[in-house]
């Protein structure tokens, strides 16, 4: 096979592999007609130079940075969002672009769940009164929290992330209603799903509103005032998708009115919050400094790992890649 090999290509790997998982990537890499110079250099040592030198690269790094990618064939990012890559002149023409689709399903959807019971629980504000060494019921003691068993729970996003957690609270008694960008095939754990289309007719049926979308114009500020003042008063609202789904001023507007009964924020706008940022100190509100996903849960990013191994070994053998992204839509195809 080794005479066969045509031309050298260079892989640049960003993302913090260890030993085995070099050899992995590297195997992959020599299963196909290229003969692979791999470097392994951490994404902020990553310098203009070493971009202009790769054939390929695997891990995220500034769209400004990648600019300068002019020999750059394929492009695996570490994580599911896509946007800031496929807006035009980031990536040069030809480039294919694959996302980790699929590696954060369990760390994100779990997180979420955490969110979902931190809020319906008030364990939030449990937590503040123990730090004050005070015993005191939060809410009238009658009809003050509902079960996740029983509830409407509406998920915004039916990829991967959404698909997981919808699983989950359908496994808890939930009835469960899925929003999608096209009307696929409903799987089992949904009881209903529609479009994006549907939304306002939707958002007052819920007790559970999970947003699990990606970024771009469709999505900015989608949920304005209009709609959080849709949802059922007393419902709750979580995202972890991106912050600008949510207008903030809005939902510092209906928070201190009282008519939701809570929020869980993994996304904020702006990113980070400021310290000074009323939502912080909103009762209710969950805000945790975007770490649903990352790498904090080893086996994330043993999945991102497998991803790119897979996308290697197809793109070493002209195959199919299993996780590319169709920049008219930023998603996965």
């Amino acid at each position: 096979m080794d005479n066969l090999k045509v031309l050298d290509k260079e892989i640049l790997v960003t993302i913090p592999v260890n030993e085995n998982h070099k050899n992995y990537l590297e195997e992959k890499a020599s299963s196909g007609k290229y003969s692979c110079v791999f470097r392994y250099i951490p994404g902020k040592e990553v310098t203009k130079e070493d971009v202009k030198r790769a054939n390929v690269i695997i891990g995220n790094l500034p769209p400004a940075l990648v600019q300068e990618a002019v020999n750059l064939e394929w492009y695996q990012l570490n994580s599911a969002g896509a946007d800031q890559y496929t807006k035009p002149g980031i990536l040069p023409e030809g480039c294919v672009l694959t996302n980790a689709t699929g590696a954060y399903g369990l760390a994100v959807s779990e997180h979420m769940l955490a969110l979902t019971f931190d809020l319906i629980r008030r364990l939030n504000q449990y937590h503040r009164n123990q730090a004050k060494n005070l015993w005191q019921w939060e809410g009238n003691p009658m009809g003050s929290i509902i079960s996740v068993e029983g509830s409407t729970v509406l998920v915004m996003g039916m990829g991967d992330i959404g698909g997981d957690y919808a699983r989950k609270v359908k496994a808890l008694g939930a009835y469960t209603i899925g929003i999608r960008r096209t009307n696929k095939e409903k799987p089992e754990y949904l009881d209903e799903q529609y479009t994006l289309e549907e939304i306002d007719q939707l958002l007052p049926r819920a007790d559970i509103v999970a947003m699990v979308l990606p970024g771009g114009e469709a999505t900015h500020h989608l949920m304005d005032e209009r709609r959080l003042r849709l949802m059922k008063k007393g419902s709750y609202l979580i995202n972890v998708g991106r912050g600008n789904a949510i207008d903030p001023k809005a939902l510092l507007t209906v928070m201190k009115e009282g008519h939701l009964g809570g929020c869980g924020l993994d996304v904020t706008e702006p990113e980070p919050l400021p310290a000074d940022d009323p939502l912080w100190s909103c009762g209710n509100v969950v805000i945790t400094p975007h770490v649903a996903g990352n790498f904090f849960l080893q086996e994330t990013f043993e999945r991102i790992v497998r991803i790119a191994g897979g996308n290697l070994e197809a793109w070493a053998n002209d195959g199919e890649f299993t996780t590319i992204v169709d920049f008219s839509t930023g998603y996965k195809k």
